[in-house]
């Protein structure tokens, strides 16, 4: 809201041209905004087919080499000569020099050509319980060779164990540079139970050659049950505790395959796969926050011309909207000199256009406006002068006032006290028809003045027309128009009592109903049937065209258009009537006073 307050105190050609930028602006800047996003999605999900082809390729080299290693080690498991070797040793034997020479041919050669033949393979050897065996290179080994190497020395022998070295000789004779993962398997007899062990081992990139495939922010590690993490190479890309961190939070992001994740203000492709052989995880990180920000470089040049496009945009849009609105200014010039007070002004020159139009109609405007003001000027001279005529006419009246006063005087001397009465009476009716009252009256007021009227009606008739009044206090101050009782009672007389020619009775009451003033006006005359009531209702509510004359409806029809005009469609008239019995004319109005209006008036300037 505020903002739009503080819009609207700019010219038009300053509004007009933020408008047709941000016409302009906002369909562009969604396009862009989601043209970039696609290319950002697109970048990243590149990123994860490629990181998860990568990975399934991995698996797939794992368990391939995970199958080598268990085929290998069954094989030797079911070599039954070497268990038969392996028991002998247990017991003590030794054997001779031609039977470890038929073994050697026999057995030896034959396993180690099994493991030559394999190229994953790093080694398959047999190690003894004990030392009290002849060592037959490169297959079978006694228990001491065994424990120089590391997973000897471990709580659980049997099972696979990762990233250790060939120690079992001294570094002369074996590599004992290179990882190796191995799978230590017992060899047990029902007799004798655990007898010896058997070791098929493989070097570590060989079982795992993503962990050695050096990429420029592309990373990888092997991760045990027990949260240990193995490396392929000697410097890589983050630390433990920061793969344990990558490791947790994308493990939420999904429990298995690649995600999507923010670490350290890097944008990471992180991929895992379980190797459930071995009960371990092997994890794949690329690192692609220069590929993401290359898209983000493109939006932000993007945006930076869109700004100086916009900025010149933005100036050629003013100078042509002010080329536009220059015969508007002209226009706002011209009416500013109006509202001084220069009637003189008009608009010379105007286009085709719809500004032609304004100034066209303006000039239109003025010439009316000058034509007005010289019909007010002749008005205001007509509205002096009936005030001149008014004031001849209440002189007027002030000499027929004291004339009817010298008679009532000279009846009353006489004591002709009846003649006095009606004098007062139609005084006190002619003081309150002739005098001068811009707006409503008081109820009070115009009950008076019906008073006075009866007692001159009665004057007339053979007969008495009684008047009964039945209003409470609270109404007396009512404001209602002048002289609209007076036409009721008088059709009442006129067309309801007189053709009966009998004493009867015109009933004046009147209540409060919700927030609105009921008077009813009702007479014992001879009533109208449902057809003239309809007749009656239609004359009063101009339904039928009026054919002039005093004739019955005139008067109602009358007050009606007063109430209508004092106070609204909503009010008015209501007739009711039973012929032979009985009329009633209600009349509806706002309970309204002037004693409550500046009541209200007073608490509202409080």
């Amino acid at each position: 809201m505020k903002v739009m307050k503080y819009f609207n105190r700019f010219k038009l050609n300053i509004k007009f041209t933020v408008v047709t930028i941000l016409v302009t602006v906002i369909p562009i800047a969604i396009l862009a905004g989601v043209l970039f996003y696609n290319m950002e999605q697109s970048v990243i999900k590149e990123q994860l087919r490629q990181m998860e082809y990568k990975m399934e390729k991995a698996k797939s080299t794992t368990t391939f080499g995970i199958d080598s290693i268990n085929m290998s080690t069954q094989f030797f498991l079911s070599d039954e000569d070497m268990t038969e070797v392996l028991k002998k040793a247990y017991n003590g034997e030794k054997l001779s020099i031609q039977e470890l020479l038929e073994f050697q041919e026999r057995d030896i050669i034959n396993l180690q050509r099994l493991v030559n033949n394999n190229p994953l393979l790093y080694n398959v050897r047999v190690f003894s319980t004990g030392d009290n065996i002849q060592e037959l290179m490169p297959v079978l080994y006694s228990h001491s060779r065994m424990e120089k190497l590391s997973w000897a020395k471990d709580k659980t022998v049997e099972g696979w164990h990762f990233e250790y070295y060939d120690t079992a000789y001294s570094a002369l004779t074996t590599n004992q540079s290179e990882k190796l993962i191995g799978l230590v398997t017992p060899i047990t007899d029902y007799r004798y139970g655990l007898i010896g062990y058997v070791e098929a081992s493989m070097s570590l990139d060989t079982m795992f050659p993503v962990l050695y495939e050096k990429e420029d922010g592309a990373d990888g590690c092997l991760i045990d049950v027990d949260g240990n993490i193995y490396f392929g190479t000697e410097e890589p890309e983050y630390s433990e505790d920061e793969i344990r961190e990558i490791y947790e939070k994308a493990g939420k992001e999904a429990d298995t395959g690649s995600c999507y994740i923010h670490y350290n203000g890097q944008k990471l492709i992180v991929s895992m796969t379980s190797i459930n052989e071995m009960n371990s995880t092997l994890l794949g990180i690329h690192n692609i926050t220069k590929e993401v920000q290359a898209v983000l470089d493109m939006r932000n040049l993007f945006v930076a011309a869109m700004i100086l496009v916009l900025c010149l945009l933005a100036a050629i849009i003013d100078r042509i909207v002010k080329k536009m609105l220059r015969q508007f200014y002209s226009i706002l010039q011209s009416i500013r000199l109006v509202q001084k007070g220069d009637l003189s002004v008009r608009i010379d020159a105007y286009a085709d256009d719809e500004m032609g139009e304004l100034g066209e109609q303006l000039n239109k405007m003025l010439d009316r406006i000058q034509e007005l003001m010289d019909e007010n000027m002749k008005r205001q001279m007509l509205v002096k002068n009936s005030e001149i005529r008014a004031l001849q006419n209440q002189i007027n009246a002030h000499f027929i006032y004291n004339v009817l006063e010298s008679i009532k005087m000279m009846a009353e001397i006489d004591e002709k006290y009846e003649i006095s009465d009606a004098i007062t009476a139609l005084g006190k009716l002619l003081r309150y028809s002739m005098r001068w009252v811009s707006g409503n009256v008081k109820l009070e007021e115009e009950l008076e003045y019906i008073k006075s009227y009866m007692v001159l009606i009665n004057l007339r008739y053979d007969y008495e027309i009684i008047l009964s009044l039945n209003l409470p206090e609270e109404l007396l101050g009512q404001e209602i128009p002048k002289m609209s009782l007076q036409p009721i009672v008088e059709n009442a007389i006129l067309h309801g009592i007189e053709p009966l020619s009998e004493d009867s009775t015109i009933y004046i009451k009147g209540w409060i109903e919700n927030d609105d003033c009921i008077i009813e006006i009702s007479d014992t005359g001879q009533g109208m049937t449902d057809a003239q009531v309809k007749a009656l209702e239609d004359k009063i509510n101009g339904a039928v065209e009026e054919s002039g004359g005093n004739g019955h409806g005139i008067g109602l029809k009358n007050v009606q258009d007063r109430i209508h005009m004092s106070f609204g469609g909503d009010y008015g008239i209501h007739i009711a009537s039973q012929y032979g019995c009985y009329t009633k004319i209600a009349i509806r109005l706002p309970h309204y006073s002037r004693e409550k209006q500046q009541i209200s008036e007073g608490n509202e300037r409080k």
